[in-house]
């Protein structure tokens, strides 16, 4: 897989990385060049559209941590999106449910936030300006 192997789209002006159905170390590091891509658009705060995901492993647990750190870092954080019951139940058991913002949907990890006006920006980087968005804003 290549490092442009998730899609990332933009909801309200957010960066929503769509993760994986299973995380774990064959793919941990392509899923965290992911989140760091999302991170380099500009924006702190970044979405993990988490719908299609089953499992997560401790390499995931570890992806998910250093992103929160690295949103955090920035004045932002990292908001995790439709999260299945088996990887809602790894949260509880690691207590990262207790660091990590879990939402039940994109659009509600995106509701609180103010929408951001991006077409300057966009039309800066035209390798962005062909990214989806993942919900209608």
């Amino acid at each position: 897989m290549s490092n442009d192997a998730y899609r990332i789209g933009l909801v309200r002006g957010v960066p929503v990385v769509a993760t994986p159905p299973f995380i774990d170390i064959s793919n941990a590091e392509i899923l965290q060049s992911a989140f760091l891509r999302a991170a380099s658009w500009g924006y702190a705060t970044i979405v993990a559209d988490m719908s299609a995901t089953q499992f997560c492993d401790s390499c995931g647990v570890s992806v998910l941590v250093v992103a929160h750190k690295k949103a955090q870092a920035e004045g932002g954080q990292l908001r995790l999106a439709a999260v299945s019951s088996p990887v809602l139940r790894m949260l509880a058991v690691t207590g990262l449910d207790r660091l990590l913002c879990v939402f039940r949907s994109v659009a509600d990890a995106v509701a609180e936030l103010p929408a951001i006006a991006i077409a300057p920006w966009l039309e800066a980087v035209p390798s962005v300006r062909s990214a989806p968005a993942l919900v209608p804003s």
